[in-house]
């Protein structure tokens, strides 16, 4: 890959790391469609989508813990049901008919988060705490970590509506919450992924920084305010192509 491609990819990596940040998300299905979009290999793709969450997920739930928004009472229990089936996921090797539909729509659904997510009424983002129902919640992240691991998705975008739709958290809790459950997720998932991959491509490094960086301007803007609408959308829509060229060709 020629330097600038990989400086170019990079950069449009770091823009999408502060809008996933802001929200306390890794930004996987974001990575996994820019990368897709200047045509990377699948087998590329996973292991630096999981990589890149482990470093912005991480970091938003530094950050986040720090404002108080991580509950952690509420995220252990979800945490260590979902990292045993991440780290499976992550371990088996789909074959591509069974790999890019999946992929294709949880991209699909996490376009329609994405967009949702700044459309929704004020009420939505409430900073109250509550006690997530436990077996539910569970059941829920154990799925959705499975999920985590075959596709290489955070699982943000299955988790943060399903808790904010049910009234189990309120919005900021269910962010912190969500930066946890991502960043442990993404990285069992990539202890599994790795299993089946031999080495990680060298233009990481650069990629991961890049991420760092949005991740730190993302999560300073989650703590005081909400992502700008007009970029969620044109992500969103970026997000979207993908997934559908993932489902469709």
């Amino acid at each position: 890959m020629e330097a600038f491609d990989v400086i170019l990819i990079g950069a449009v990596l770091g823009v999408a790391a502060i809008l996933y940040s802001s929200v306390g998300h890794g930004g996987a299905s974001g990575y996994i469609a820019i990368m897709a979009l200047f045509s990377l290999s699948p087998d590329v793709i996973r292991p630096i989508a999981l990589s890149l969450n482990v470093v912005v997920a991480g970091f938003a739930t530094w950050r986040f813990s720090r404002a108080g928004y991580v509950d952690w009472k509420s995220a252990i229990p979800v945490i260590l049901a979902s990292m045993p089936l991440a780290f499976i996921g992550g371990s088996i090797e789909l074959p591509s008919s069974v790999y890019r539909p999946l992929l294709g729509t949880l991209l699909v659904l996490s376009a329609v988060y994405m967009v949702w997510s700044v459309t929704r009424s004020p009420q939505f983002y409430d900073d109250a705490k509550r006690g997530l129902p436990l077996i539910g919640s569970v059941s829920a992240g154990g799925t959705i970590g499975l999920f985590s691991g075959l596709s290489g998705i955070g699982g943000g975008v299955l988790l943060s509506p399903l808790f904010v739709i049910s009234g189990w958290a309120g919005a900021r809790q269910t962010a912190g919450i969500a930066a946890v459950f991502i960043f442990f997720n993404s990285l069992a998932g990539l202890a599994g992924n790795l299993t089946n991959v031999s080495s990680i491509p060298g233009q990481l490094l650069p990629w991961a920084l890049l991420a760092l960086v949005g991740s730190i301007v993302g999560t300073g803007l989650g703590v005081r305010s909400l992502p700008v609408k007009p970029l969620v959308f044109i992500l969103a829509l970026a997000v979207l192509i993908s997934g559908l060229k993932f489902v469709l060709l």
